[in-house]
């Protein structure tokens, strides 16, 4: 076994692999959705989000369609309306997790989707380990908008789990704190990625045989009821799976929500590691040669890509 090599991600650089763990530049990229009212949906996360249309392809009876800030593509949204919508008793999403690099930043897009007449806001809270506020957009997906505290300032148990906890955090008091008109006036073109995807699953310990043993997550925080935490790179996480509605779910049926959970690694090599564990597993997948498309037990797909995402990489998935 050899040692997963801690540097930036780079779709062409040479990776050290581990054989059982993702590499530490493991990253998440833009998140599929399918949605029922792709106008409705696309005005949402443009005014609500400041996100903008990157591109937009027809593949046969659907149109998907690429937004996010700059040039980095933050949500598909795949037209598809003759699906139901999204049951949140069901495994699925959760919430997607838009990370902003600063307080200002995060700031300026919570004051947007406060604003949005379609926005849902469900709460805020300081999680130790960042500060973050929580809306529902207009068919059902949970949104998670959040900024990071230094690494330096996290703390961790004397198992090495990573201390994470809910706490209250006023919003009006945030705002009047880091917002200010000039942030706000050019939110859309802030920086943002995508930080983790947070699931609902059936059970707890088939979801940690996938997306740990699997796919080579490691568990930063196992002992919350109900939940694991996972990432790379000693992140606090970068995919939770939770039971707390969905307990006992069976597989996804056909319907609007998550379509698809897409993870960045750095090299070929960290695919070629990925492949042996999921044939080691009996696991069937995909493999394009740039990218590996698996299911998790409840039917989520997921997709694990070479470095991260263009739009033309985004439309093709």
């Amino acid at each position: 076994m050899t040692v997963t090599e801690n540097t930036t991600a780079s779709a062409t650089a040479p990776s050290v692999v581990n054989d059982t763990l993702l590499s530490a530049a493991t990253g998440m990229d833009a998140v599929t959705l399918r949605v029922g009212d792709l106008e409705k949906m696309s005005t949402y996360y443009s005014n609500a989000l400041a996100m903008e249309p990157l591109e937009e392809v027809e593949r046969g009876n659907e149109i998907h369609r690429v937004l996010g800030r700059g040039t980095t593509p933050l949500v598909k949204l795949v037209a598809t309306p003759n699906l139901p919508g999204v049951d949140r008793t069901q495994a699925g999403l959760f919430h997607t997790a838009f990370l902003f690099e600063d307080q200002a930043s995060l700031a300026a897009t919570v004051a947007h989707a406060a604003q949005n007449t379609n926005s849902q806001f469900v709460g805020s809270s300081d999680h130790l380990v960042s500060e973050a506020f929580y809306f529902t957009d207009p068919e059902g997906n949970g949104i998670e908008l959040y900024v990071d505290r230094a690494r330096s300032e996290w703390k961790h148990s004397a198992d090495g789990e990573v201390a994470m906890d809910s706490i209250y955090l006023d919003p009006n008091a945030f705002l009047a704190e880091h917002l200010d008109e000039q942030t706000l006036a050019k939110a859309n073109t802030l920086p943002g990625i995508i930080g983790h995807v947070h699931l609902q699953v059936g059970d707890v310990p088939t979801a940690r045989r996938f997306y740990v043993d699997a796919l080579g997550f490691e568990p930063t925080l196992a002992s919350m009821p109900g939940v694991l935490f996972a990432a790379a790179g000693g992140y606090h996480h970068h995919v939770a799976m939770n039971t707390w509605n969905s307990r006992g779910a069976g597989p996804r049926a056909a319907s609007l929500g998550l379509g698809d959970v897409a993870i960045t690694v750095p090299g070929r090599e960290d695919l070629d590691a990925l492949v042996a564990r999921l044939k080691a597993r009996n696991l069937q997948f995909a493999d394009d040669g740039r990218s590996v498309q698996v299911s998790d037990p409840w039917g989520t797909q997921v997709t694990l890509g070479i470095g991260g995402s263009s739009v033309d990489q985004t439309l093709t998935r």
